[in-house]
């Protein structure tokens, strides 16, 4: 005979003692190891595994102890694990530190819940890419605790929660936008802003270049290293991809301006930066910005931002035909939606198409 109780349930059995029952957070079905002399002994035993629960000690019988109980235990090993750029560690450690462990930090993992885990979410400031980023990060931190064996299933499922609109709409630079940049720019980044622009690099790949990285009798520049910023300083590593080691074949009518480029502002030797800081250091965001936005403004363009450059010559490319598999081998790009980001419908280009459609329907002759 059994009795049923608030928690967990006792039988009587045929030698008169008796017998604790109970279900574990797991969802499993736990009897207790021994049988006890009275009903008050059993109710005292699962009081016992009640308070174990409820202070998330509880384990099964023989099992090991939890080796992270709390979210910010096992969030902290996770980042410790990881082989990441040194910027996306610091981007990590900010999203946790800001926005994921002031509310997980001390919660077992075992009691993270999809409603917890949307009540979050909507708490979080209205800012669209970095809520995107700390669900995503929160995500794949729990991701890693399913494939671990902590947790059955994985609470952060939010649809559409990791992903955000681009929040500044660009408008890549005209021909004649871009050849007033130019102009407005002082002489030692001009050809900085034209390999921005007609080659699409990242400026962590361009500060980077080196006079052995260029290739002025075969046009190419070969980008194989990359310069990040972070709060402890510069890091020079590989590019932000494996895509990103690559080499980027110049526009001819560039090389007569990089040529003087090299000449006249590159530092000196094989290793010398090819667009070195004036200290002859790797040049900084903050230095090329004291240029760049009195440029920007001269031509009218106030929102146009330095990474727009590459944008420009994402869509510059397009134009001339280029497939997405050959603007993704020069941008540098691993994924096509990568590259996509980049893609926008140049000026009259539609108008372009508009008239090869008309001569597929009446063809000369």
């Amino acid at each position: 005979m059994a009795g049923k109780r608030g928690f967990g349930s006792i039988r009587r059995l045929p030698s008169k003692r008796y017998q604790p029952r109970y279900t574990g957070p797991d969802g499993l079905r736990y009897t207790a190891p021994h049988t006890f002399d009275t009903k008050l002994d059993a109710e005292g035993w699962l009081t016992d595994v009640r308070r174990e629960i409820t202070a998330d000690t509880w384990r099964p019988a023989g099992a090991a102890p939890p080796k992270y109980r709390t979210v910010g235990d096992y969030a902290e090993s996770w980042l410790t694990a990881r082989t990441l750029k040194p910027r996306t560690t610091e981007h990590y450690r900010q999203l946790l530190d800001r926005l994921i462990l002031p509310t997980f930090a001390d919660t077992a993992i075992v009691a993270v819940t999809a409603d917890g885990v949307r009540r979050w979410h909507t708490s979080m400031p209205p800012r669209p890419t970095q809520r995107s980023h700390a669900y995503a990060l929160l995500k794949a931190i729990l991701r890693d605790a399913v494939d671990d064996g902590l947790i059955p299933a994985n609470p952060a499922h939010i649809r559409g929660a990791g992903s955000a609109r681009r929040a500044h709409k660009v408008k890549p630079a005209t021909l004649a936008e871009l050849a007033g940049l130019v102009e407005a720019m002082p002489p030692k980044y001009r050809a900085l802003t034209l390999v921005a622009a007609w080659c699409g690099l990242r400026f962590g790949e361009q500060v980077e270049l080196r006079r052995k990285d260029v290739d002025l009798s075969a046009g190419v520049l070969h980008v194989r290293r990359g310069a990040v910023r972070t709060k402890t300083g510069i890091s020079i590593g590989g590019p932000k991809s494996a895509a990103g080691v690559r080499d980027v074949s110049v526009p001819p009518h560039l090389l007569p301006m990089l040529r003087k480029h090299v000449y006249d502002h590159a530092a000196p030797g094989r290793e010398g930066l090819l667009f070195p800081a004036g200290h002859g250091g790797t040049l900084a965001p903050s230095t090329l910005y004291k240029v760049f936005y009195p440029a920007r403004e001269a031509i009218g363009r106030p929102d146009l931002r330095w990474h727009d450059l590459r944008h420009t010559g994402a869509v510059l490319a397009a134009s001339t035909g280029a497939t997405l598999a050959e603007l993704m081998a020069r941008l540098g790009h691993s994924t096509p939606a990568a590259a996509l980001v980049y893609q926008h419908a140049a000026d009259g280009r539609d108008a372009i198409i508009a008239a090869k459609l008309s001569e597929l329907a009446n063809p000369k002759g």
